[in-house]
């Protein structure tokens, strides 16, 4: 009898991922989930006998290991074994074995290279299989990304697109975000994020090892997005200006980024801001398997020095002087996963944030830090507690600069920061607020008991004193009591409160092009007259809330008797701003009160400056393969004639490759329709995401989710994007 040969085989590719739920992937590999089994099929030269072996070898990352998980040995039986992998058949009787194989729901994600080796007759023969790629497996009971609920898993792993929001907390906007992780090459380009990261250089072996675990390879990824220590992704650009690169305004989605990045020998893609860097994030995530959301806070505070408080800095005219402080808003990500080294009650979502704002272990990522530990204050968990505490429930206090050797802090505010913490909701375009996932209600009996606990632990950590004050800043008041200055912790206290109240109340739309009133009423809430000076200022800001250029100052006195109030009208006119909010369309107005006994009062509005709409409507039903038209309007928005504009339209499934027309010129505030034709190349819902551009403005951003269907029926439509990547077959260097 002949020794037994292997003749040829078939992975079961086609099969295997729709059942893994990996069919939409474009790669050149079969990607599979974890914890799952899967099915191949061998043709031997004749059946198997009872002395022969079939020993499978399957293995990942450069220096393949079985102590490190890295390499696994697992023979073909009938009834199973105890091995870490396993690989069993129904019968041996012929000669054409269908085996399932089952990894385990622990092992490391990757690219794992598959042999088979035959001891038959005395001799051993080797035989390669395919490659195949294994992914986390939120469908996996016992994969620490599992995830309950099936609505939530198409949401937060299948959903290839998705909601931005941004603005302001009073005027929350939203932007179509196209993930495209299916898209081709996008999963390659996410492993080879983990291969030029500094843990992969440093150690190959443990780094390929502890991709088993989410965490891990989330806190990897969330360094590797932005190009700080390790050259990754995105470079951040929070300027005006642009040169060689692109306005983090202009991209719509992580496709374009990710094939630029690759295609360009992985050098830094110019340029990125908050949302483009968790949007990124997000596709790499999804595209491993990790369930995940992209998350805005507004008014999100940046705590250099983890003392839980923010100082907004004024000038005695009113005038911002703050250095990124306070941000209108802040985007990060969510992931799930449990969190098996804490606890089981800090599973469940996680922060993950790839903008570099601090040091965290020497580099720049944040997270993952439990979403729950950070709502009952315990910041002395892994990873950047303090930090993301601060982002959403830090003190805000309000000082007003005279100058180096002057400060007075004239106001605290305990409820001012993380408002409107938001997130697409599950199934639908709808925004969902998840305030209450990171804090208790402002103002209520246990917030207040949270963050005293906060500080609490800062305190036993060693981060801050007994006052309040970090390490950072006590070398700081060392520094400048040599120098003869003052600190602003060592500055006036919170004053008393004041016998004025203040508010701004917008009277007018504020439609870009449009004048803008506002009144600002005082009220005398005492028992005696007072007499005020109002310092009345304006400024167009970044989102980060730095002051970008000053729009107008005034200041008028008078006096204000009990019980009275006071009107005063404040007017901003559009040749004052329209060439001031290129980049964020944000406006800050102050007004800072100065009663005659010394006393302060600082009132503070933010506008959100909104761009004319821009309008996608389908023509018809959207069928698979079949081109339709998409009728699309815009406007331009400014005073002026508008010679640069350009329309981008991009979209998962829908466009094969980003499309960009230049427009025709453009009177003042003139609108427009133009049609498009898209091709869909996939069923399901899908979105369609439009920019219109000029360098005279941000973006302005639309979309419009479609329903793609292989028949003709009357269905509400929905719509998708694809790029082409090219793909690298080896992912391990």
């Amino acid at each position: 009898m002949a020794a037994l040969k292997l003749k040829n085989f078939s992975m079961e590719e086609t099969t295997n991922m729709y059942e893994h739920k990996t069919d939409y992937y474009h790669s050149s590999k079969m990607v599979l989930r974890r914890g799952q089994e899967f099915k191949i099929t061998l043709h031997f030269n004749r059946p198997i006998q009872k002395k022969e072996q079939v020993k499978f070898y399957v293995h990942t990352g450069p220096n393949p290991q079985e102590d490190y998980y890295t390499l696994a040995v697992f023979e073909l039986s009938k009834s199973g074994s105890n091995t870490y992998w396993t690989a069993t058949t129904d019968s041996l009787a012929s000669s054409d074995v269908n085996v399932t194989i089952t990894s385990p729901a622990d092992a490391p994600i990757g690219l794992y290279k598959t042999s088979l080796q035959i001891y038959s007759k005395n001799r051993k023969s080797h035989s390669k299989l395919h490659d195949f790629i294994l992914l986390f497996n939120p469908w996996a009971t016992d994969d620490d990304v599992f995830m309950e609920d099936e609505n939530e898993k198409i949401e937060y792993v299948l959903n290839d697109s998705g909601i931005i929001y941004f603005g302001d907390k009073d005027s929350i906007q939203e932007m179509g975000w196209n993930f495209g992780q299916y898209e081709d090459g996008i999963l390659e380009t996410c492993l080879q994020m983990l291969n030029r990261s500094l843990n992969y250089k440093e150690d190959k072996t443990l780094d390929a090892s502890k991709r088993c675990d989410p965490a891990y390879v989330g806190r990897v990824l969330s360094a590797m997005i932005n190009s700080f220590d390790d050259k990754g992704v995105l470079e951040g650009n929070w300027d005006t200006r642009f040169s060689g690169g692109v306005d983090p305004s202009n991209w719509n989605g992580s496709v374009e980024i990710l094939t630029m990045w690759r295609r360009r020998g992985y050098k830094p893609v110019k340029y990125g801001q908050c949302w483009v860097f968790a949007g990124v994030l997000c596709t790499a995530l999804r595209s491993l398997g990790i369930p995940t959301r992209v998350i805005t806070n507004f008014v999100s505070a940046h705590d250099k020095d983890s003392n839980l408080s923010i100082d907004s800095i004024y000038s005695s005219s009113g005038r911002s002087m703050g250095k990124d402080s306070l941000w209108n808003y802040h985007v990060w990500n969510e992931s799930w996963f449990t969190r098996n080294e804490l606890g089981e009650s800090y599973g469940g979502w996680q922060v993950l944030d790839a903008t570099p704002q601090e040091l965290s272990g020497g580099i720049y990522c944040c997270g993952p830090a439990s979403v729950h530990a950070i709502k009952e204050g315990d910041v002395d968990l892994n990873h950047d507690g303090p930090f993301i505490y601060s982002e959403v429930n830090a003190d805000r206090n309000t000082w007003i600069y005279y100058d180096k050797d002057v400060k007075e802090k004239v106001y605290t505010n305990t409820e001012n920061v993380g408002k409107n913490i938001s997130t697409k909701a599950v199934g639908s375009d709808e925004r969902i607020d998840i305030t209450e996932s990171y804090k208790y209600p402002e103002g209520s009996p246990e917030e207040r008991a949270i963050y005293l606990k906060a500080r609490e632990k800062l305190i036993k950590m060693g981060i801050i004193n007994k006052d309040g004050l970090s390490k950072r800043g006590i070398g700081k008041k060392r520094r400048k009591k040599r120098n003869g200055e003052t600190d602003l912790d060592e500055a006036e206290t919170v004053k008393e409160k004041l016998d004025i109240d203040g508010k701004f109340e917008l009277i007018s739309s504020t439609a870009f092009g449009d004048d803008i009133s506002l009144t600002l009423t005082l009220t005398n809430t005492g028992k005696k007259t007072q007499s005020l000076n109002v310092k009345l200022s304006s400024s167009s800001i970044e989102y980060t809330g730095k002051p970008i250029a000053e729009l107008f100052s005034d200041q008028t006195s008078f006096t204000l008797a009990p019980k009275k109030e006071k009107q005063i009208p404040v007017n901003l006119y559009a040749s004052q701003y329209e060439e001031e909010i290129i980049n964020h369309n944000l406006i800050e107005v102050v007004a800072l009160c100065i009663l005659k006994s010394g006393k302060k009062m600082l009132v503070r509005k933010v506008l959100f400056i909104e761009r004319p709409p821009l309008k996608i409507q389908i023509l018809a039903n959207a069928l698979v393969n079949n081109p339709v038209e998409v009728e699309v309007t815009y406007t331009n928005p400014l005073s002026t004639n508008l010679s640069d504009g350009v329309l981008s339209v991009g979209g998962s499934g829908l466009v094969k490759k980003k499309m960009k027309r230049k427009v025709p010129d453009l009177g003042p505030r003139e609108t427009r329709t133009v049609l498009i034709e898209i091709t869909p190349s996939r069923t399901g819902k899908k979105q369609l995401v439009v920019d219109f551009t000029s360098k005279h403005f941000s973006a302005i951003k639309g979309f419009h989710t479609i329903n793609v269907t292989d028949v003709d029926v009357d269905v509400d439509v929905d719509v998708d994007v694809d790029v082409d990547v090219e793909a690298d077959d080896e992912l391990y260097e």
